[in-house]
């Protein structure tokens, strides 16, 4: 499947209107709890928004078919904001004000995030932000389900230097979240007897590597450690194979597969990246058995491979909802006093727990390898603090802090 046809896939995308939200949309009724989401469905970040959106729309069917929540159906607003900053802000504000949303989940880049967290801070709106992320967001309005480097990249750097040796050479996108996973990466190099050679940044809409490969070829690093972004990003992959240096030196990526891009590259291209994630679609138990059972039957047996970001908005919705149970109600103050007496669920990826003081997650995390477009599992740590952000970040201390902390490091 290439990547045309994957997004021509989507069930949903046939009713996005050009405003960028599902159309119809009617106000709510009474015995009905809006559920909205901003995930890009067009633009750049699409490979993301698609399957975020398929598993968020699981998640509320699901809840709809065991009676809803506090008697209520729960209905989905879904906003398109086209990879566009200014359309984050402006659906984020029509969610809170217009569409009186019970909650929001979305968001894929960090920048978007802190587009529209300010805004349903303002208007008083809870917030999940269910990416995989920097760390660092403290905020009581907002919880964030993603994995942060402390959980990932820290697991990922050792294991790599390990396998392949000591000199890494990286390559991210130029927003937050490349420019702080990189010196994540540099920090957990250097823990482990290694050195980061060099650290080369692109925007989002970037698709010439060549240079950069050049570079990175007379630098002679013993592997790459991309973390690279979005669609255009994909001609990176393609060019280091073309060049073929995916021969030559080894990869690995903090982000490589959640937009599926090990589906839309050949495996002669992808074959031996290492990833580490929360979710990976083989791991072993019966919860994830029949959550992928429930997930082919509604989407299809040929669906691609489910993603890190839509497992990790599958768990922010399913979290959220038994703060709402626990709380007896939609009020912020209410489900937020709820979810920070640690809620747990028992999750597709194992178990999944809220950080009272962060409000963010304690979850398992593996290590896998990209082998014939399938991600393999190779090791897993289970139940994993956000070490990162819990060193500048206590809300049950400090419940009025609000803001981002880029975390030294």
């Amino acid at each position: 499947m290439d990547r045309r046809t994957f997004l021509s896939s989507s069930t949903l995308a046939p009713l996005v209107g050009a405003g960028g939200s599902l159309l119809p949309l009617a106000a709510l009724a009474a015995d009905e709890i809006g559920i909205g989401s901003i995930h890009d469905l067009s633009g750049g970040l699409d490979i993301y928004g698609k399957p975020m959106l398929d598993a968020l729309t699981l998640a509320i069917e699901e809840q709809n078919a065991a009676g809803g929540l506090l008697g209520k159906s729960c209905k989905l607003v879904s906003y398109d904001p086209q990879s566009n900053m200014q359309m984050y802000a402006q659906f984020a504000q029509q969610a809170a004000l217009k569409d009186k949303v019970a909650v929001v989940m979305g968001g894929i880049t960090s920048a978007s995030r802190e587009v529209i967290r300010p805004v349903l801070n303002k208007y008083k709106e809870l917030y999940f932000y269910n990416t995989q992320y920097e760390g660092g967001v403290c905020d009581r309005g907002t919880f964030c389900t993603g994995v942060t480097p402390a959980q990932t990249v820290g697991k990922l750097i050792p294991y790599a230097m390990k396998k392949w040796g000591k000199k890494i050479y990286v390559v991210a996108a130029d927003y937050n979240y490349g420019q702080i996973t990189s010196q994540w990466v540099k920090k957990f190099a250097m823990e482990n007897g290694g050195s980061t050679v060099a650290i080369d940044f692109f925007p989002l809409d970037v698709t010439n590597f060549g240079p950069t490969i050049s570079k990175i070829e007379a630098a002679k690093p013993d592997m790459v450690v991309s973390a690279l972004v979005g669609g255009a990003h994909i001609s990176f992959y393609r060019q280091w194979a073309a060049a073929g240096l995916n021969k030559k030196i080894p990869l690995a990526s903090t982000t490589f597969a959640v937009g599926n891009e090990q589906i839309v590259l050949s495996a002669e291209e992808a074959d031996g990246f290492l990833l580490s994630y929360n979710y990976f679609e083989n791991i072993d138990n019966p919860v994830n058995k029949a959550f992928k059972e429930r997930f082919h039957k509604r989407f299809g047996a040929d669906y691609p491979n489910i993603t890190e970001l839509a497992m990790g908005t599958y768990q922010g919705f399913k979290l959220w909802a038994e703060g709402v149970k626990k709380a007896g109600s939609v009020d912020l103050a209410k489900v937020t006093t709820a979810l920070e007496s640690g809620i747990s669920i028992e999750a597709p990826s194992g178990k999944v727990t809220i950080d009272p003081a962060t409000h963010h997650c304690i979850l398992n995390v593996s290590i896998a390898e990209v082998k014939n477009k399938k991600l393999n599992i190779l090791q897993t740590f289970t139940q994993q603090p956000p070490a990162d952000t819990s060193a500048v970040c206590d809300l049950k201390k400090n419940p009025k802090d609000n803001q981002q902390y880029v975390i030294k490091v």
